[in-house]
């Protein structure tokens, strides 16, 4: 069997359900999870959802800003949200696939919408980037995310608009963005310590080399984002040891950001066989 798990930060579900259409058409995933999808549960457009063949939907969202949604062809046995920082965010939902369902073993799907920290890397002089650094402090030593991520007798995915470009390759220009959120030192050192925690392999970069550039963002102030290809790799794939022998194939649906009216993300697929 053949497990295919797309991720994506839509920016607003709802006014985007045209191209989300044409990436499920493109991508054909068993597990699609949305980052910030800006729906409250009760206004999600879930017909819509289950006409392009996902009758299991896990919702976590909130009015206005932030949410997640996962959504899939197999059914789930399980469902869990957390917040972080007490702040009451929508940026979690955990779903578990039984293991008929799945690669053998259960297969847990962590989605994550990571804050994005604002525009001064200094905690001490911006709130946002305080926050970011204490929901990475905390999603490090959750007890769930580490006993997911290093169990033998099931599978773990994470996915999710992380907000952090970590490697020099996941940024258009390494130098010029060292002082730019999303690829400091500190938020880069966070990032390292929490894949370290649960010892999670980075997919994406099995398919494509760490010293080759990599992106899966392009910034709206950026007329044509094709001119000067000044994109980051804020988007991540991870699995825990016992799953990522199996990653099999990724797509970077790229083409994604030349839509109507499009995300700044573009959809990233990983299969796992």
């Amino acid at each position: 069997m053949s497990l295919t798990i797309a991720t994506w930060n839509i920016n607003s579900v709802r006014i985007r359900l045209d191209i989300l259409r044409e990436a499920v058409a493109a991508l054909q995933p068993d597990v699609l999870c949305l980052q910030e999808t800006k729906c409250q549960d009760d206004k999600f457009p879930l017909a819509a959802i289950r006409e392009l063949g996902f009758p299991h939907i896990a919702l976590h969202g909130q009015k206005g800003w932030h949410g997640v949604a996962t959504f899939s062809r197999r059914p789930f046995a399980d469902v869990t949200r957390q917040e972080f920082c007490g702040k009451g965010d929508a940026r979690h939902v955990a779903v578990t696939l039984a293991p008929e369902h799945g690669l053998g073993k259960p297969v847990t799907i962590h989605n994550f919408y990571v804050p994005a920290g604002g525009d001064v890397p200094d905690p001490e002089l911006n709130p946002k980037f305080a926050h970011k650094l204490a929901f990475l402090d905390e999603v490090t030593a959750w007890p769930r995310l580490l006993d997911d991520a290093t169990a033998q007798d099931r599978h773990a995915v994470l996915v999710g608009d992380l907000n952090i470009a970590p490697l020099e390759a996941d940024v258009w220009n390494h130098k010029q963005l060292l002082n730019v959120v999303s690829h400091t030192p500190v938020e880069v050192e966070r990032m390292a310590r929490w894949q370290a925690a649960g010892r999670w392999v980075d997919t994406m970069r099995r398919f494509v080399p760490p010293q080759d550039k990599l992106f899966t963002w392009w910034s709206y102030r950026s007329p044509d984002y094709t001119a000067n290809d000044r994109g980051r790799r804020l988007d991540h794939v991870w699995a825990n040891p016992a799953l990522a022998p199996h990653a099999a194939a990724m797509t970077v649906l790229k083409d994604a950001r030349g839509w109507e009216k499009p995300s700044d993300h573009v959809p990233v697929a990983l299969t796992f066989a």
